[in-house]
């Protein structure tokens, strides 16, 4: 088991700027340990989309440090980068991304194309993750046959099949009702409770507020009004 004070990620004096001068990110420093249940909360334009794509290894920090299981990102290649993407990060996004005609448990399996693991395996894997999401007795189903509260708990399967150390949500509630929504969080709430490290990417202060622990983001920046 892993030491709950070890660090997940870190990030130090870290700047994001894109083309054209745009400052996204301003001279951030965190740090998420494991076992934590976090949101990262602000409104549009704030910086929490590119707080996702840095601590996802999606991107790279323009200055500063980031530091994801012991990794600093920026000295990793791009194969290198995937391979640990696929180890140790699991995401959840907004859109579901589910291949429209695929049965489930091959959805959920393919989220396992990178791990090196046999199909076999990679299909069982995601059949202990579909039944962990109250899903087992509709592996067969596609998408389009499923609610949109149901679709979203496929994307979390798929997300924790690889047993990831790291969690991302993005707006995981954004395009569920509020009932779905619910049943999503109880079940991010469950897997924390599993040990699984969780970071809920999102607007929502509601939702927010009812983690342990909130990074609340303004123009770029943490907002120091709010403990990060």
């Amino acid at each position: 088991m892993r030491d709950s004070a070890e660090s997940v990620v870190e990030m130090d004096r870290v700047s994001k700027v894109y083309a054209g001068g745009v400052a996204a990110l301003r001279d951030v420093s965190l740090t998420i340990h494991h076992g934590e249940f976090v949101a990262i909360v602000g409104p549009s334009g704030s910086g929490k989309s590119t707080m996702l794509h840095l601590i996802g290894t999606l991107d790279r920090p323009s200055t500063g440090t980031v530091r994801i299981a012991n990794h600093d990102v920026s000295r990793l290649s791009d194969r290198s980068l995937a391979a640990l993407r696929s180890s140790a990060i699991g995401f959840i996004f907004q859109q579901f991304h589910l291949a429209p005609n695929v049965p489930i448990l091959r959805n959920a399996a393919d989220g396992l194309l990178y791990s090196g693991l046999a199909r076999r395996d990679r299909e069982e894997r995601a059949r202990i993750a579909l039944r962990r999401v109250g899903l087992g007795h509709r592996l067969h189903h596609r998408p389009h046959e499923l609610s949109g509260g149901e679709r979203q708990r496929v994307a979390i399967a798929r997300a924790v099949a690889g047993n990831p150390r790291l969690l991302l949500a993005d707006e995981p509630t954004g395009n569920l009702d509020s009932v779905s929504g619910a049943q999503v969080m109880h079940l991010l709430r469950e897997l924390h409770q599993g040990g699984t490290t969780v970071v809920v990417i999102t607007h929502d202060r509601e939702i927010a507020e009812s983690l342990p622990r909130q990074i609340s983001m303004l123009d770029g920046r943490i907002d120091t009004g709010v403990p990060a």
